[in-house]
């Protein structure tokens, strides 16, 4: 009998996360992707390391500093961790260089797009940047002396630094690379039409002298240091958690070190007293073959006038079901299925807009996790207000590094006469809901929109998700249930369709898989599809694994962290797992029991994880009109059909590619896209037979 408890069939959280980036990796090696979708995968591969070492390394460093032991359910401590996370990451950083300095720059040079050192310019260029450096950047520096007298400047968390040695016995001193002006300049005179580009930090080094008048730089090198970042809240003890929250994100800034990235040839002295004075070690560090931070090569990707050098447009498809009607009669007539970012999110802004505008509209209300800078949710949430509707939303303040700009739209949203309130002590609210109440003929009539995603205009044209409009009486008595928990003293825990968490989830998940196993057991039809963006929770693992034992077939699709190793004999055999990295960040969670022949449906806010099945309020709900569920399970099927996007989890917690010799060359984004236009597009019907017709689970 399988011991679920034995370490060995669980993958560590934090590696299998390194291995989901080292994903993201191959698409910036992938000569297949433009260019510069390829320094747009580098950068994100960067940015999505700096979060991980600000949180979850920082939290593993918090746990040996307390001198914590514990054992995660794959065997290891904190510390066993952090030595497997750093040799892990410091071969990712080699790999990060490797494909950047071998591959990427020398294609771009072909392509006319050049970074320059001081030493290569040409006369007039030198000319350009010694005067830029006087008339913008000399003024703009701050060197900062460190001796007896003044001590180790407090840097700010991913701020780039240079670290200058004075001829002198032990003197250094550091200047800040101003973030206030562009980091990468663009230089004139090119000789043969190429655009040509040097780094602050390259001007900044070649005349460091002037900033010390009087003294010689005998060397100088760029570094940058990542700080701890995680918030730390004490809810039941604040009286104000906005106050408390708006405290918290100004020491996020100073918190202690967890890494230090170095230029490669930074001298062994000025290494030395970079460790010592940031109290780091060596395992902590990490020399860097290039320019520090690769998120600059964000700015790269997004280079004006390079449209060939990138992804063709894919235009969001405007929703048929919605064109030239009243959108409350649509919803009214038939649940309404929408898939971002191939069809457009217009039709969710539209809703709210015409919800604000309508005389019928009695009031609002809407959970927002993480919106967009100028969200047009927002506005819309605002002028309903103000035209008299009862507008109640619920802003989370705890959403991780979105925290500031939540606090100012509440702030906003409240001074125009809404209803804001933080949601649960102890929870963070991540369920995706807004509802109009409508006065009409009839009577009263709510309608819905429930998602997979953030009310985020932005994030929408980047991540796929999915999304349901409906009128059904069920659905929201459900949901105004569930805004009594969020806004009032109410205890509701039973949902007619819908489920929660923390209370009704996680049960809901088990009890489904459990029948399943039982299905399986009597001979009946079992099989269970899933999709996420994380499998972490050690409880749901242990039931896949005991369903996969009584017999079930299991496919999942995990985006990212992935901690059950599929294909352990006689354990997960009957589990495989693949994993999507593409054009768009896969972020849609879907969840299909086959229930004995009567299958069941769910589109969810949550992953398998504990803190979205424990700590969160998180909503799944089923889908049950038939056009939309044979819809749903298409799409599944498609993305478990993938062959060439797609990577097959190893039992060791490995990716390779899906092997597709043989198979038809399907790349499920680009085939989702076809659909949604084919779908909205009237001329466009009579080709919808070119798609395989997986309406029902194979």
């Amino acid at each position: 009998m399988t011991d679920f408890n034995d370490t060995s069939l669980y993958i560590n959280r934090e590696l299998s996360w390194l291995e989901f980036n080292e994903r993201v990796l191959e698409e910036a090696f992938d000569k297949t992707n433009p260019i510069l979708e390829r320094f747009k995968f580098i950068a994100i591969t960067a940015s999505n390391m700096d979060e991980f070492f600000m949180v979850r390394v920082a939290g593993l460093m918090e746990q040996v500093y307390a001198g914590r032991t514990k054992r995660d359910f794959s065997g290891l401590t904190p510390a066993q961790q952090l030595k497997k996370i750093s040799a892990r990451a410091h071969e990712m950083v080699s790999k990060q260089y490797s494909c950047l300095n071998r591959s990427l720059l020398p294609q771009l040079k072909a392509d006319k797009i050049v970074f320059k050192k001081y030493g290569s310019l040409n006369r007039a260029q030198k000319d350009f940047v010694k005067s830029y450096f006087n008339t913008v950047l000399f003024p703009i520096l701050t060197p900062m002396a460190i001796d007896s007298s003044r001590p180790f400047p407090l840097l700010a968390n991913k701020s780039l630094n240079i670290i200058a040695e004075l001829e002198g016995e032990d003197t250094y001193a550091v200047v800040q690379v101003p973030s206030v002006v562009n980091r990468l300049l663009e230089l004139p005179d090119t000789d043969d039409g190429s655009r040509e580009f040097i780094f602050l930090e390259d001007i900044i080094k070649h005349f460091a002298d002037k900033l010390f008048d009087g003294c010689r730089v005998s060397s100088s090198s760029a570094f940058r240091i990542t700080r701890n970042s995680d918030l730390e809240i004490d809810e039941e003890d604040s009286h104000d958690l906005l106050v408390e929250i708006e405290e918290s994100i100004k020491r996020r800034k100073w918190g202690d070190p967890v890494r230090l990235e170095v230029e490669k040839d930074i001298t062994p002295s000025a290494f030395d007293f970079l460790k010592n004075r940031l109290e780091l070690d060596t395992d902590d560090i990490y020399k860097i073959n290039g320019a520090i931070d690769l998120t600059v090569y964000f700015n790269v990707a997004s280079l004006e006038g390079c449209g060939d050098l990138c992804d063709k447009p894919m235009p969001p498809v405007s929703v048929k079901a919605f064109r030239d009607r009243d959108i409350f009669e649509a919803i009214k007539e038939k649940d309404i299925f929408v898939h971002h970012p191939y069809e457009s999110f217009d039709s969710v802004v539209n809703f709210v807009k015409t919800a604000a505008a309508d005389p019928g509209v009695l009031a609002i209300k809407q959970t927002l996790y993480r919106v967009s800078g100028n969200s047009p949710i927002i506005n819309a949430l605002i002028q309903a207000a103000e035209n008299g509707k009862q507008v109640t939303v619920l802003v989370e303040l705890k959403a991780r590094f979105d925290e500031e700009n939540n606090i100012n739209r509440a702030r906003k949203l409240e001074k125009a006469g809404c209803h804001v309130v933080y949601g649960l002590v102890g929870l963070k609210t991540h369920c995706k809901l807004c509802m109009v109440v409508r006065r009409e003929e009839d009577g009263i009539h709510r309608y819905l929109h429930l998602g997979t995603g953030n009310y985020n205009d932005k994030t929408a044209k980047l991540y796929t998700d999915m999304g349901m409009f409906t009128a059904k009486e069920s659905y929201g008595a459900d949901v105004s249930k569930l805004f009594n928990v969020l806004t009032g003293y109410s205890k509701t825990t039973a949902y007619s369709r819908i489920a929660a968490a923390p209370t009704g989830l996680r049960e809901m998940f088990i009890q489904n898989i459990r029948r399943e196993a039982e299905n399986a057991k009597n001979g009946r039809p079992a099989l269970i599809l899933a999709k996420m963006n994380a499998l972490v929770d050690k409880g749901i693992i242990s039931e896949l694994y005991k369903a996969a034992e009584a017999g079930v077939k299991i496919k999942l699709v995990v985006r990212g962290i992935c901690c059950l190793r599929p294909g352990v004999e006689n354990v997960s055999e009957n589990i495989s797992v693949i994993s999507i990295v593409g054009r768009f960040l896969e972020h849609s969670r879907i969840y299909y029991f086959e229930n004995g022949g009567e299958p069941k449906l769910y589109l969810a806010s949550a992953d398998w994880m504990p803190r979205n099945l424990d700590r969160r309020v998180e909503v799944a709900f089923p889908v049950e009109d038939e056009d939309v569920k044979n819809e749903v399970l298409e799409i599944l099927n498609l993305t478990l059909s993938d062959t060439v996007k797609a990577r097959e989890m190893k039992s060791d917690g490995t990716y390779k590619r899906v092997d597709g010799r043989g198979k038809e060359s399907i790349c499920s984004q680009m085939v989702f896209y076809d659909m949604a236009v084919r779908k909205n597009t009237p001329e466009a019907q009579h080709e919808r037979d070119m798609f395989i017709p997986l309406t029902k689970p194979e």
